[in-house]
């Protein structure tokens, strides 16, 4: 059907997927609202809706808000975990970097020990350096945020 704005968007292959758009948001309000996008968004604008329709029917009450609420929590989650083995790594990191007295940091000699030591680069599989030489910041600054804390925090 060559006038249907429906047909490449919702293959026959996926009839889930128009069912599920029908029953939660109806046919004619989405027909309206792709008549009102422009042709470059409609399949991102029925994805969108596919997906809403689908979180809707699995929660009625918060739709996609209710994953996107548990996904937040995941992350936060997660950061405090990033966080917690990263103080870690940096405690464990100032136990084992010698001074340049060759004395390891804790044996006497404390922080003023510290103020003439170099900074140090730890790498690791997370800290994305392609080159791995500790020169290289790339778009990820997290080597240079992990090489700052072990100068200036043992």
């Amino acid at each position: 059907m060559p006038d249907c704005i429906f047909a490449p968007y919702f293959p026959p292959e996926e009839p889930q997927k128009f069912a599920n758009v029908h029953k939660i948001f109806g046919a004619s309000n989405v027909s309206k609202l792709l008549n009102e996008v422009q042709p470059h968004q409609r399949e991102d604008a029925v994805n969108s809706l596919a997906y809403e329709a689908e979180a809707r029917i699995k929660d009625p009450v918060y739709g996609c808000v209710g994953a996107i609420s548990v996904l937040q929590r995941q992350v936060i989650r997660l950061q405090k975990e990033l966080d917690a083995t990263n103080a870690d790594l940096i405690r464990y990191t100032c136990n084992e970097m010698p001074t340049q007295d060759g004395r390891r940091i804790g044996e006497g000699g404390g922080a003023s020990s510290l103020a003439h030591s170099p900074g140090y680069y730890y790498p690791s599989p997370w800290n994305n350096d392609p080159l791995a030489d500790g020169y290289h910041r790339g778009d990820n600054n997290m080597w240079f945020s992990t090489f700052f804390l072990l100068s200036n925090s043992c």
